[in-house]
């Protein structure tokens, strides 16, 4: 496993030479903070009946701000369901992704007009990743395809079909597993027998590696190679980031019904958040008032993005027609009149 920091936060072997600047570190750990204090908020937001079900991405933040920070622009971002901090990253508004958990489909419009929405079934996603990867090297296009999904997905026949085709094709495609341990109610342990789960890559061809997804450094050290090798063409990487769910799978659930609290509070013991910013503040980088200081701005950015988010209105119920087809068919017309007039009829 490719690992840098220990769980107190101090250095296990000697960083790479980038991580000697603390600049993109602490743009790393600035975006981990923002992206909590959001997935806090939203929970908040669900348990009062002011958002729809929500997938927390709390103890795997550096998962998500890694791949935001390692994607360029003009790259494809194919993401699943707990990718909140990448989604930020690459530039969608805050209260898009409240309408989008609020049932509003207009949160989907967000972000890079190439990267694809939000995919709640499970490994769908990555035949998609793969479809996009074959088309920017039919095209001799230079960017790269990154797609994320947890480790439930790795046993979908999704998954797998899709790593084949990368590997047969030689895609410039990256897959980054989120493997937080617990696929809902399944351990990992009953998930998959190998030992571990980058090595379902290596039957395909591909270039495969196991990281901790609770250390930054790491994080973005493996991504950012794995992405540059796709953009010149070295060929796709899968990367297993190992990681802990912290929360409930959504707030659907309830995980005590199947974890202990020992189990839990072990892990809280290794999430990111807290080993960076011990690093950080070691290397004199970081300090107490200037966490202050940031919690503060983050707790303005997200409180102005739900007002923002609560203040709009809700589209018509005709809305739902609008985007099933790229050119209206002219057999909805009489759907839509039928279902208008069933609306008129209500209110009167």
């Amino acid at each position: 496993m490719v690992q840098y920091l220990g769980e107190d936060g101090v250095p296990v072997r000697e960083v790479p030479l980038w991580a000697h600047e603390p600049e993109p570190l602490l743009r790393a750990y600035e975006w981990m903070m923002l992206t909590r204090m959001f997935d806090q908020k939203a929970v908040a937001l669900q348990r009062t009946g002011q958002l729809g079900t929500f997938p927390s991405s709390v103890g795997q933040e550096a998962i998500g701000v890694a791949c935001g920070l390692a994607l360029e622009e003009q790259d494809i971002f194919v993401p699943y369901y707990r990718d909140h901090a990448t989604q930020l990253i690459r530039g969608a508004a805050m209260h898009d992704l409240l309408l989008y958990w609020g049932g509003d489909e207009r949160g989907s419009h967000a972000g890079p007009a190439q990267d694809l929405p939000v995919c709640v079934p499970i490994a769908s996603q990555c035949g998609h990743a793969v479809g996009a990867a074959a088309a920017l090297k039919f095209r001799k296009q230079p960017q790269a395809v990154l797609c994320t999904l947890g480790d439930g997905a790795t046993s979908k026949g999704d998954f797998l079909e899709a790593l084949n085709l990368a590997g047969t094709w030689h895609l410039p495609v990256v897959f980054v597993i989120n493997n937080n341990q617990w696929a809902i109610s399944v351990p990992r342990a009953a998930q998959c027998g190998a030992p571990t789960l980058a090595q379902k890559g290596w039957g395909a061809g591909i270039h495969s590696v196991q990281v901790d997804g609770n250390d930054m450094i790491a994080m973005l050290d493996v991504v950012g190679d794995a992405l540059e090798r796709a953009r010149h063409r070295k060929g796709p990487t899968l990367i297993e980031a190992v990681s802990y769910r912290l929360g409930d799978h959504t707030t659907a659930d309830d995980a005590s019904r199947y974890r202990t609290d020992d189990e839990v509070k072990a892990a809280w013991e290794r999430e990111p958040v807290r080993r960076l910013c011990q690093f950080l503040t070691t290397q004199g980088a970081w300090n107490e008032a200037m966490d202050a200081r940031w919690q503060d701005h983050c707790h303005t950015v997200v409180s102005k993005a739900v007002e923002q988010y609560l203040a709009t209105p809700a589209q018509a119920a005709e809305a739902m027609f609008d985007h099933l087809y790229a050119e209206w068919p002219p057999a909805l017309d009489e759907q839509l009149d039928l279902f208008a007039a069933r609306m008129t009829a209500r209110e009167v």
